[in-house]
């Protein structure tokens, strides 16, 4: 779900000032961890950033990705002290950090700036509605296929791109719910049936879509 306007963010961000700065981080690197102090918000300019929380007993889950054209971190505008999550770069990424006070006094005088993110926490909330309802009532075979849809970014504008290595099964098995056997076992299905294929990059084609229309399978 990238943002698509008119604004101008990339000039935004490279804009001198106090309180805003560009970060590279490369592959496995830490943005932040959870239960740090939360005092900026941050928007990935390039690259793909995994979101993973770890509960009470050490279980750790990736719960979503951030895209290019995002932003995270900003859980701190509504009075969160600390990080409730921690965020991981899968690739060698680009990240505008801008100052929470910044930020706030940016959605208050940059109406274009706060259109764009405005925009994202809609896109987000919808987001967010549509795995909770795929969650409730998808098979953890759907659920898959959804994920490597909206990925692909097939589901999107029809024309779909490789994903890259750095996602793994792991990764895929964390975010549907399910084992890594499972989601193992339903790729070499998908494969066989022609609906993907991959060597180190996973291809995905159309007719991957026409399993989300197909109501007969139960939720497992």
């Amino acid at each position: 779900m990238r943002l698509e306007a008119d604004f101008d963010y990339r000039e935004f961000f490279a804009r001198p000032g106090a309180g805003k700065s560009i970060l590279r981080f490369t592959r496995d690197q830490e943005i932040f961890s959870q239960g740090d102090a939360a005092d900026s918000v941050f928007f990935l300019l390039d690259g793909r950033i995994k979101v993973v929380v770890l509960s009470a007993q050490g279980k750790e889950a990736a719960i979503r990705l951030v895209e290019s054209g995002q932003f995270f971190g900003d859980d701190c505008l509504i009075g969160d002290e600390t990080r409730c999550a921690t965020t991981i770069a899968m690739r060698d990424c680009v990240v505008a950090s801008i100052n929470k006070c910044l930020m706030i006094e940016a959605l208050r005088t940059e109406a274009d700036f706060a259109e764009l993110f405005t925009r994202h926490l809609l896109l987000r909330n919808r987001g967010m509605e549509e795995d909770l309802i795929d969650q409730l009532f998808n098979s953890s075979e759907k659920r898959l296929a959804r994920l490597l849809l909206r990925l692909s970014k097939l589901d999107n504008d029809g024309s779909a791109q490789p994903i890259a290595p750095h996602i793994s099964q792991e990764t895929l098995a964390e975010m549907i719910g399910t084992t890594r056997s499972r989601v193992s076992f339903f790729m070499n299905k998908f494969r066989k049936l022609g609906l993907i294929s991959y060597d180190r990059n996973i291809e995905v084609h159309p007719r991957l879509s026409a399993m989300l229309q197909d109501r007969s399978e139960a939720r497992n």
